[in-house]
């Protein structure tokens, strides 16, 4: 069973490793790597995630129960890294919400969607898109608020809305996202060609993401806040899963599928994200990237427990 499982989570971590090394024994430049992450990040990864929406069955995979077994696990684990960070770190007010955020923003993509594909089948992704759909607009406006309101220096109320306001509409998953749901609810239908051309870019995401971040991840390393980070995988790889995985399975008592998709999303590392809010603002820049690094590592062996747990 174990060998099993670590057959389904270790080809996407060795596809992260090949571009570690290659970043590493200077195979492709630092810009080179930055370059790949922008064409996912901006182009492919939308396009994928466009194309998943605007065909989904949005009364199918849209269930209510889902979305609030995902997200209040994600809240309440946001919430534990800002009072981790203040009670057991001294943390100030913007450093705690920084490290919260690093514990609330999931990969959902870059590592979700390969593993949860890789564990139960294409077919098995469309939870995992609805639970998308939302995520970056979700997480971004609850960090960016919570942010504006804990700093010191913090705007004020119709500057504090236009910096949330922007932080999504200028992010093209956001927008391909809200693209993907107008085309689904509209029934427009996408010229042919275009379509086929989107989803040639689509599956260039995955793979292209997944060696992207293994060119980035070197540059981060494992400093002297290791127990922060270590707090922060704590919460990111078993406290967010584990509160999904009850609301998702005994409190609401959804179909696997759905409970699957919950709890493999909630059992994801802190995305890239996590280190851009933190250089958004300058706060715990270090620790947040010292809990990439780390929970990126971990999450080889907690994933394949959770994919034994939920089987």
């Amino acid at each position: 069973m174990i060998l099993t499982l670590l057959q389904v989570v270790m080809p996407v971590f060795l596809v992260i490793g090949g571009g570690y090394l290659a970043a590493r024994f200077k195979v492709l430049s630092t810009e080179t790597f930055d370059g790949v992450m922008r064409f996912v990040q901006q182009i492919a990864i939308p396009c994928l995630l466009f194309r998943a929406v605007s065909t989904l069955d949005l009364a199918a995979v849209f269930d209510w129960r889902l979305l609030v077994s995902f997200y209040v696990a994600a809240t309440i684990s946001f919430i534990a890294g800002i009072v981790g960070a203040r009670v057991f770190f001294n943390r100030r007010p913007g450093e705690a919400v920084a490290i919260g955020f690093a514990a609330l923003f999931s990969n959902t993509v870059l590592l979700g969607l390969p593993i949860m594909e890789r564990a139960f089948g294409t077919a098995a992704l469309a939870p995992n898109f609805a639970i998308i759909a939302i995520h970056a607009p979700f997480c971004y406006l609850l960090g960016i608020s919570v942010m504006e309101i804990s700093r010191a220096d913090g705007r004020g109320a119709p500057e504090t809305i236009t910096a949330i306001g922007n932080a999504i509409i200028r992010n093209a998953i956001t927008v391909a996202l809200a693209l993907g749901l107008t085309v689904n609810l509209t029934g427009v239908h996408i010229w042919e060609p275009l379509a086929s051309s989107l989803d040639m870019l689509a599956r260039a995401a995955l793979p292209g993401a997944l060696f992207a971040l293994g060119g980035v991840l070197i540059r981060y390393r494992l400093r002297a806040n290791l127990a922060e980070a270590g707090m922060i995988t704590g919460i990111s790889l078993i406290l967010h899963p584990t509160i999904a995985y009850i609301l998702a399975g005994p409190v609401f008592d959804l179909p696997i599928g759905y409970v699957r998709s919950a709890v493999v999303t909630a059992a994801m590392a802190p995305g890239i994200n996590a280190f851009i809010f933190a250089s958004m603002y300058d706060r715990a820049k270090d620790t947040v990237a010292s809990a990439v690094l780390l929970a990126t590592g971990a999450s080889v062996l907690t994933a394949s427990a959770w994919l034994w747990l939920i089987g």
